[in-house]
């Protein structure tokens, strides 16, 4: 009874892959690298799930595609391109840092630096009310003067 229970749990937590047993490679080397280059992969029908984990029948031409195109001699880089030519730059997990996702690579940071810029500014210009409370009236015109120039 014991051990029925721990098989279920087992089947139930391990991660299910769809990967259909006539699609597997019978070079291993081969195998290996469609299962590396299908996890970056994202299933455009499902967009959670790399290739290898959906079931979706776009995602089995996928994964066929792909493990066609190591048979054919292409390399890693190669097999990606020509999947990203047929399904456009949304398949990959990590869109590539050029053309237009470059934005979107580069707006993070800059938006870090603004925020950081501003809070900066905002610091200084509380730093300098909290003396100017200590300050004479004639020390607190001069530094009006001084802060508008």
């Amino acid at each position: 009874m014991m051990r029925a229970v721990l098989l279920a749990l087992l089947l139930v937590a391990s991660p299910a892959f769809a990967v259909q047993p006539d699609e597997m490679l019978q070079d291993p080397g081969l195998e290996a690298r469609a299962r590396e280059i299908s996890r970056n992969l994202r299933c455009p029908v499902c967009q959670g799930e790399d290739i290898d984990d959906s079931n979706a029948p776009i995602s089995r031409d996928l994964r066929l595609a792909v493990r066609e195109r190591l048979v054919a001699g292409d390399s890693d880089a190669q097999v990606v391109d020509y999947v990203v030519a047929r399904y456009g730059e949304f398949v990959l997990f990590t869109p590539r840092a050029e053309g237009s996702s470059l934005i979107l690579w580069l707006a993070g940071p800059a938006m870090l630096l603004a925020g950081a810029g501003i809070a900066l500014a905002m610091s200084r210009r509380r730093a300098v009310a909290a003396e100017a409370e200590g300050l004479t009236e004639a020390d607190k015109t001069r530094l009006a003067e001084l802060l508008d120039k």
